[in-house]
This record gives structure tokens, sequence and C-alpha cells, in this order.
């Protein structure tokens, strides 16, 4: 089976996560009986109230026999530490333009990534159905952006496309007839690469982000780039230090749709959540071989802002509010600390300040 891993990419509010939506309902997978909630990829509460993606989230679909992974990334500054450490995982990334406000930008801070490693960039000039909507000046302000960045000549050399995500729409020209998402699918199998992979070569996996579970523990999530791993192998750890420890796969998932599926073994190209290794972190590589070269280190961008917990000692503390003591609040951040890897806490000398 052939696999696709693409990431996409978007100024806020520009249509990624709709997309997404469309593309989860053309699957081949997908059950017409299971009413898929509207911007589905943004599961965390917080991302349903503001109405954004904060979370760098895995799913997949079924389209002619092929499997393409989808990353959906946070289209923010804020949230760097989530996009560069997902792009790592995919062969090509899709970036979402408005067609009336362009390249914004937010817009120019996840291409740049994108660009900076290499990936081919296939552009989709969205919400074509606006009154204001000027998709071809769009698609000549996002050529002039990519030469801005760098880009080489064969990513100047774009591929592009139009939608209306919201209805599920896409046509390659502005002339043809808007039935449905099928075109974009097309583009993709056209134009994104192949996941590549040695299966004969030893198991080598790199997390680009964590996941947990009550039962599981911590879960490794991130790209098979060499090799099969199977449930209840063996394996090492290696870190970007040299150091390495020992492991056993206890839990092997795929995703189909935005489920997880458990599954026997993974193989090269694919996208996998693994358990079994409490200590796992980001960038560490996990291998069958404890003589393997570890994967290239993966950069973690630092916080973006500081916060310092006080005792609020105004007249209404304590009318409000479940969980308010510092040792509750110490406690939700250590539970944060299991997957967010953007997330660091310090404590202070002085019982006043956490």
């Amino acid at each position: 089976m052939d696999i696709y891993n693409i990431a996409i990419v978007a100024h806020v509010d520009h249509g990624k996560t709709t997309l997404v939506d469309a593309l989860l309902k053309a699957s081949a997978t997908f059950d017409t009986r299971k009413e898929l909630e509207v911007r589905a990829m943004d599961s965390n509460d917080q991302e349903k109230e503001r109405g954004i993606t904060i979370y760098a989230k895995n799913a997949s679909i079924r389209y002619k026999g092929a499997k393409i992974n989808i990353v959906d990334t946070p289209g923010h500054a804020d949230f760097g530490s989530e996009v560069e450490r997902v792009l790592r995982t995919v062969d090509a990334v899709i970036l979402v333009v408005d067609a009336y406000e362009g390249p914004m930008p937010q817009t120019k801070f996840v291409l740049r990534k994108s660009l900076a490693l290499g990936h081919k960039v296939l552009v989709v000039v969205n919400k074509i159905d606006k009154n204001t909507a000027r998709p071809d000046e769009v698609v000549n302000l996002t050529f002039d952006l990519f030469a801005s960045l760098g880009a080489s000549d064969a990513q100047l050399d774009f591929p592009y496309i139009y939608a209306i995500a919201r209805e599920g729409i896409a046509i390659r020209n502005l002339t043809d007839e808007r039935k449905n998402i099928t075109p974009f699918l097309d583009f993709l199998l056209e134009h994104v690469p192949k996941a590549g992979g040695n299966t004969d070569k030893p198991f080598r996996m790199q997390p680009a982000t964590l996941g947990y579970d009550n039962f599981l523990g911590r879960m490794a999530i991130g790209r098979v780039y060499e090799g099969t791993a199977k449930v209840n192998q063996t394996v090492t750890v290696l870190t970007p230090t040299g150091e390495s420890r020992s492991g056993k796969i206890s839990k092997l998932y795929s995703y189909e749709g935005m489920e997880r599926q458990e599954i026997e073994e993974a193989t090269a190209g694919d996208i996998v959540a693994l358990a079994g290794i409490p200590d796992i972190y980001v960038g560490e590589t996990i291998t069958t071989d404890a003589k393997s070269e570890p994967l290239p280190a993966i950069k973690v961008d630092p916080p973006a802002l500081a916060i310092d917990f006080m005792v609020n000692d105004s007249p209404f503390a304590g009318r409000e509010g479940e969980y308010v003591t510092s040792r509750h609040l110490k406690a939700r951040l250590e539970k944060e600390m299991e997957t967010n890897v953007g997330l660091k806490i310090k404590c202070s000398d002085t019982a006043e300040t956490m």
C-alpha cells in the first residue's frame, strides 16, 4: 500500500481545519452513520473555545487504495514548538491561503520552517466564494512570499488549486464545475512524493509529539523511517547526546480517520503511536539495533511566555473554582508536561509564588 504523509499549515482562520474535515468526509473509510463534528480536529477544549489549533494532531484517509496521513498543525507562532517537530514527519506541506486576505504573518512563520526543511509545498487558495475573493492575485502574492523566504527554484514552481473548504469543494481551474473535494485528492496523489523507507533495515523511529493514555502512560507519536517493529519487541532508545537505554513495545497504533487503531506491526513510511517506554521524549531515536546511528536531533522551541502563580490574597479568594491550591495547580501542570514538550516548570524558593 502506498503511503503519503502531508502537513497542513496556514494562518489562523484561513480554513485549514475545515479543509481537513472535508478530507475526512471524503475518505473511503468514512462511516456516514457517524456525524463528523465541525472542525473535528480541534478536539481540545481550549481549541473549541478559541476557534484555533493549538496542538498538532494526526489523522488519515484512504483514497484509491492509498493511505494519506494528515498532520493538522497550529497556525500561530506562539505554538511554534508544535510546528517544526511535526514537519519532520511529512514529505510535503499543504499551505492554505485565504482568497481575499492572501499570505498573512503566520503564513510566513510556518512557510519559512517548511521551506527550510526542503519540503515540497502545495498551495490551496481557499474561500474563493467570497465576494471580495481575488484568487489569481493571491497566487502571485504567495509566489512573492516564497521568493522572499529564499525558496529554491523547485519550490517556487509550486502547484496550486482552488477550494471552498466549508462546502467540501475543490477545482483545478476557476471555470471548472464545483462538485466535491475529489479534485484535491487527485491533486495530492499527483504532487505529493510517496513515503520512502527501507523495510529491510533495522527499525528506526523518532517521536515528534507525545500522547498520554491513562492505562498505557506516555506514548511516542512519529514517523517510522526504516524497518519494521512488532508488539512485544525489545528496542533501544538513543538520545541525541549519545546515551542509550532499553525498552519494550507494549502497543502499536496506526491512524484510521481520527481514531487510533491497534496494529501488530509498524512499517517504514507510516506515522504511528507507540506505547511501552514510559520515559520516552521528543527527538530520541527508537531502534532495534543498539549500534544504529541516532536520527538528527529535533529542536524544541523555548516557551514564549513566563507566568508566576502567586497566592491569591484578594477579598474574593476561594469563592469560585474547584482546584485552586498550589498543589492542585502543580499536579495539573505536571500532567500537561506528559505531552506538552513546550512547557517548562520551575518551582519557586518562596511560599508565596509557585
